[in-house]
């Protein structure tokens, strides 16, 4: 009976999911978006229209790139990010972390299996061009590798081979791997029977989610137990608190070295409010021991994502009502609505040193979005490729160089980078050509300017929910550099880019024509999207 009731409600939190992604007007649509073109709003130096620096000779001059296929372990599918938007895989050494198919039929097939195809997965470590299997609690079953640091510590999750029998799926734990490779169990809270790593900083501390067994009807990921925010260090994994509330949940963390901080969204209390029949959630900066409450838009629901060493915060917020959400920037006590560019969403997703933030917003109507760049309090239309109606802006690194992906407003498409005057540039018309992929969307870029991103096989349909494909890294090309992708003659740098189409020409498919929907209906897409983001464990497949 146990086992049919939690599959009964995680498959409803699963059908929710899916109905978000298809484009839900009042939640995180923030979590689909690609925002388009607004030109009165864009800065003069930022608009997607304008050309980028030109040779000597007059011609722009076009960034190449060495594409390396960092393939799978075996299996068919090497995936993106684990923990959603906002994570660090790639460090500023050029190492990188993730998780691949292996050839292993899942053991808790078909009921739980880890990866929808059913097989094994396992994290792995990805340096100077050789490729780790890093295993599991029990090399016969699944893990993520999610992160890493410049120390070479990567944090995870790992099934262990057991069953929870709160739960009666998969039993997960929070993982460790330092650069011996070997796999160290954290643990979980007092009382917990899971948890999940997501972030670890140089200094080797950890922050992730464990549940704690005390019962709780508003539970975040609807699996009737509180689930907080940890802290490990050297050994001891601690519970940092709420707001006021049962539960708590960490941000992505971007690049943030600071020690003792952490950011994310807890609830303020454990009574429900009246529009969403859940408790307030706000966004929480913890600090030095001490959870601080960041407020809101007017609004019931509200993350913190990153934080810089400057002390700022990004996130989103809904406004009042709940049925619209809004990136913000925190800073010194205030927070500050960014706005969109003239749409209802927009949702801030990387936050660099010097406080530049890549993101995404949406357009007049709400059904096209484009990614954007905010800098100096202005917002920054970076526009999409070609006649693609969307885009997403997913990292920044210190240089300003922005990446993401143009898609079809639905899955991604075609992976970009952005840099200074623009406009923004495919990136498989930066490589040699005859890669046998096509890169759909790029994760993240560091310092050197090398990027990790996402590409599946010439021809095949992207479909996001799929994960299809695998990653690739692409290494920028130095003078004279003879590799294989460098050595090509600028002869076609016109090919760079295709000129962006207005937005009066963009077109989002019918598919994903958004309906209205209730705070109530917008609280339980909310839920729906932390169990996609966070890979909870013991979701059914169908």
């Amino acid at each position: 009976m146990k086992k049919k009731l939690l599959a009964s409600l995680l498959s409803l939190m699963v059908m929710r999911a899916k109905l978000f992604v298809c484009g839900s007007a009042a939640v995180l649509a923030v979590a689909l978006f690609i925002p388009s073109q607004l030109a009165g709003q864009a800065g003069p130096a930022m608009q997607g229209s304008q050309k980028s620096a030109a040779s000597p000779d007059g011609r722009r001059h076009r960034p190449r790139y060495r594409l390396l296929h960092l393939g799978t372990l075996g299996g068919p599918i090497g995936y993106g990010s684990v923990s959603g938007d906002g994570i660090r895989m790639l460090n500023q050494q050029g190492s990188v972390t993730s998780f691949a198919d292996t050839t292993v039929p899942d053991p808790f097939a078909p009921d739980f299996c880890f990866d929808p195809d059913c097989l094994v997965a396992h994290g792995f470590r990805w340096k100077h061009g050789v490729k780790t299997d890093l295993g599991a609690l029990d090399n016969d079953f699944s893990s993520v590798a999610g992160s890493l640091n410049e120390r070479g510590w990567i944090v995870g999750q790992s099934e262990t081979g057991r069953v929870n029998p709160a739960l009666g799926g998969p039993e997960i734990r929070a993982v460790l791997w330092k650069p011996n490779n070997v796999i160290h169990d954290l643990g979980t809270l007092d009382g917990g029977s899971f948890s999940l790593s997501i972030s670890v900083n140089d200094v080797g501390q950890i922050v992730g989610i464990s549940d704690n067994g005390v019962p709780d009807p508003f539970s975040l990921f609807g699996n009737g137990v509180q689930v907080r925010t940890f802290l490990w260090e050297d050994g001891v994994m601690q519970d940092v608190g709420t707001l006021g509330g049962p539960d708590s949940l960490p941000g992505s963390n971007c690049d943030t070295q600071r020690r003792n901080q952490i950011v994310g969204f807890s609830y303020t209390s454990f009574i429900p409010n009246d529009t969403t029949g859940v408790p307030t959630a706000n966004p929480f900066l913890w600090k030095d021991g001490k959870m601080m409450d960041l407020g809101n838009l007017g609004g019931t629901m509200g993350f913190a994502q990153c934080d810089n060493d400057r002390g700022e915060v990004i996130g989103i917020s809904d406004l009042s009502g709940d049925l619209r959400f809004h990136a913000f920037l925190w800073r010194k006590g205030v927070m500050k609505d960014l706005g969109t560019l003239g749409g209802d969403n927009s949702q801030a997703i990387w936050i660099n040193e010097s406080g530049d933030i890549a993101g995404s917003a949406d357009l007049p109507g709400s059904t096209l979005h484009d990614a954007v760049l905010w800098r100096d309090g202005k917002i920054h239309d970076l526009g999409t490729i070609g006649n693609d109606p969307c885009s997403r802006g997913r990292g920044i690194n210190s240089r300003g160089q922005v990446v993401g992906g143009s898609s079809d407003c639905r899955s991604f498409l075609r992976a970009f980078v952005w840099e200074e005057g623009g406009p923004m540039l495919d990136l498989n018309r930066l490589i040699a050509p005859g890669s046998g992929v096509q890169i759909t969307n790029a994760i993240n870029i560091n310092d050197r300017g090398e990027i990790l991103a996402k590409s599946i096989p010439e021809g095949v349909t992207p479909i996001d929910d799929l994960d299809q494909g695998h990653l690739v890294l692409l290494i920028p090309c130095e003078m004279h550099d003879r590799h294989r992708g460098c050595d090509a003659d600028d002869q076609d740098d016109d090919r760079v880019s295709e000129p962006a189409s207005a937005v009066d020409n963009r077109r989002a498919p019918a598919t994903i024509t958004q309906r209205p929907q209730t705070a109530k209906e917008a609280a339980a897409a909310w839920r729906a999207r932390l169990l996609r983001q966070y890979h909870f464990p013991a979701v059914p497949r169908n």
